[in-house]
């Protein structure tokens, strides 16, 4: 005969910490920064709180919100520029902390390229640049539709930066890039012969700053059209 088995009250098996659309984004945060955004899945996130798949979507409805909240929740580390900054400087010291935040996390840089991030701290960012912008007299419309092209531009340069970092042969693939343009025949590429000696001169912080000023100078001085 068998020994009966002694069943074990609820009441002494700890608790589950109850759901919430913070502790979902505190661990899928976790897992992005130790694994990768590859390894932020549902199903990831679910073993890690001991439940379902289908229990987290009452707090995140889809991968690409998942995503955006992770850049809200980094962008909260973003420090704006203290009052009194000239508007041009603070304009670039804020897309360049945010650039240096996306280039940590090349991957998600890729996935915010696509998105339309709405979250409290990106509409911070959004709305310190506009008031920048504004500060230097440029007009609300061209600011607005400015603001998005600034925001492209620096999240484009995090995801190739950030990639590249993490390509084993990106220093190879540069070389090879630079002795081809040296080599380049002048004849046959005229354009390139003139420009030869510029192409690749200048810090990568002083190619992003002018890059910066090169959109802020076409924003101001470019009408929006009307109606």
């Amino acid at each position: 005969m068998s020994p009966r088995r002694v069943p074990v009250s609820r009441r002494d098996r700890p608790s589950k910490p109850p759901l919430s659309r913070e502790s979902l984004v505190a661990v899928a945060l976790g897992i992005l920064q130790e694994e990768g955004l590859e390894r932020v899945t549902m199903r990831r996130l679910a073993a890690e709180l001991d439940t379902g798949p289908a229990s987290l979507y009452v707090y995140i409805q889809n991968t690409a919100e998942l995503h955006g909240a992770l850049l809200d929740e980094l962008l909260s580390a973003l420090v704006l520029p203290p009052g009194g900054t000239e508007w041009r400087d603070a304009v670039a010291e804020v897309l360049s902390g945010y650039t240096a935040i996306l280039h940590r996390e090349p991957s998600l840089a890729r996935s915010v390229l696509t998105l339309r991030p709405s979250g409290p701290n990106y509409l911070r960012l959004v709305d310190e640049l506009l008031g920048l912008m504004a500060s230097g007299g440029i007009p609300v419309q061209q600011a607005a539709w400015g603001v998005d092209l600034l925001l492209q531009l620096a999240t484009a340069t995090a995801a190739e930066q950030g990639t590249r970092d993490e390509s084993a042969s990106a220093d190879g693939d540069e070389q090879l890039q630079a002795m081809a343009v040296r080599e380049a025949s002048a004849e046959k590429y005229p354009n390139i012969g003139r420009a030869r000696g510029e192409l690749f001169s200048g810090t990568g912080e002083q190619r992003q700053r002018w890059a910066f000023d090169a959109l802020l100078n076409g924003i101001a001085a470019v009408p929006a059209p009307r109606g």
